[in-house]
């Protein structure tokens, strides 16, 4: 049975009724909880000025830390820091790692531009030796990244969501135990797996970080990153701002600059705590109706299926290549990605009828959350058929 939960999107879906979007997966619609609390940091701003900040870090960041272990069934909330996007986090991350040689680093060819893009600059000044796993073929993937993964990297850092292919990078835990070196950082990015894929990330918490964020699945929009940072793992980054003092106490009687020894030590310094806000209104608003991360999962599912059978017959979507099978054995994302020569011009043509969605050099993806309903799918299905046939 699939979700109908129209009524809690209310303000999204109603700025632009005649909107056809199928961009989940690029900017998730936020539900009216979360646009309530948006308007409600701005009423606590007001009304406490400068003492905000004692509810925001002693009430606001508490429950927005319960909420993100409970869905990824961490232990200790204490592990997991914030920041306004991913990239402060890899930033941290690699001023972590050895100065004194290149760093070697493990990751793959389908890494979004947060790391890409650095890891890129950093190998033109010889910092970095950057050995890149192709994703494709799929199905042998996590045979060959758990061979190179024995390499001894410093640094190995992987998608659990591939966000050119909706493709999952397989078990994380056999990946994990497949890095041979105690002192690699092992990083999984979990931005197109957070709150689409349901993760149980017990098993690696004492291993692996893991880094995702509000603006896609988790519905609260821009500004609203965080990362769950094992202990003992990368305890004092160069990279470090001021409020990775609150709770210092590694190197405090040594002279040597302190750190917490929880997620603390990679927290950076003032940032917009709106973002906080609107993800805790999230996790209430789900914990009031009893909406899950599994049944969000078995709807979009469902969506994707009914999306492939009503454009069966649309030859440009037909012809192209569907890079991650749908199929009941195979584990995906929450978009469908389609590879052909005519992607940008696919993607013009149903921008212009004001269907949204987005494209990649030759690859469109359609994605899909849960303010969809059937009767979206069916009505951009019409529009898409009327559009590219």
């Amino acid at each position: 049975m699939t979700l109908d939960l129209r009524d809690h999107f209310k303000i999204f879906r109603n700025a632009d009724p005649a909107r056809i979007h199928l961009a989940a997966h690029s900017h998730h619609y936020w539900p009216d909880a979360a646009c309530a609390a948006h308007q409600h940091a701005v009423e606590l701003a007001a009304q406490r000025a400068d003492d905000k900040w004692d509810a925001i870090f002693g009430e606001l960041v508490p429950r927005v830390q319960h909420g993100i272990a409970d869905i990824l069934n961490l232990r200790d909330p204490a592990t997991i820091a914030f920041a306004p996007n991913t990239h402060e986090f890899i930033v941290r991350l690699i001023s972590a790692l050895p100065s004194d040689r290149p760093v070697g680093i493990l990751t793959t060819d389908s890494e979004f531009h947060s790391l890409t893009r650095q890891l890129a600059r950093l190998e033109e000044d010889g910092l970095a030796r950057v050995e890149r796993v192709p994703t494709e073929p799929l199905a042998s993937f996590p045979a060959r990244f758990a061979k190179a993964a024995t390499g001894g990297h410093d640094l190995v850092f992987l998608s659990h969501v591939f966000f050119n292919s909706a493709a999952t990078a397989g078990d994380l835990a056999a990946l994990a135990a497949a890095v041979l070196r105690d002192d690699t950082l092992l990083v999984i990015d979990g931005y197109h797996g957070f709150m689409a894929l349901p993760t149980d990330f017990a098993p690696l918490a004492d291993r692996a970080f893991y880094l995702a964020g509000g603006y896609k699945y988790a519905m609260a929009g821009e500004g609203a990153c965080f990362m769950h940072c094992p202990p003992v793992y990368a305890p004092r980054p160069r990279d470090t701002g001021w409020y990775a003092a609150f709770g210092a106490l590694t190197g405090a009687s040594d002279g040597r600059v302190a750190y917490g020894t929880d997620g603390s030590r990679f927290l950076g310094a003032t940032f917009d705590p709106s973002g906080l806000y609107r993800l805790a209104a999230v996790f209430d608003w789900m914990d009031a109706i009893g909406l899950t991360v599994g049944a969000i999962h078995d709807h979009v599912l469902a969506l994707q299926e009914l999306f492939l059978k009503e454009i069966d017959s649309v030859a440009p979507l037909h012809q192209a290549r569907l890079i991650t099978p749908v199929a009941p054995e195979t584990a995906r994302g929450h978009f469908l990605t389609f590879e052909t020569p005519q992607a940008q011009a696919i993607y013009r043509r149903l921008s212009a009828a004001n269907i949204v969605t987005d494209v990649r050099a030759n690859r469109i993806r359609f994605g899909f959350g849960c303010y969809h309903v059937a009767d979206d799918i069916a009505a951009a299905a019409a529009t898409i058929r009327r559009v590219l046939d």
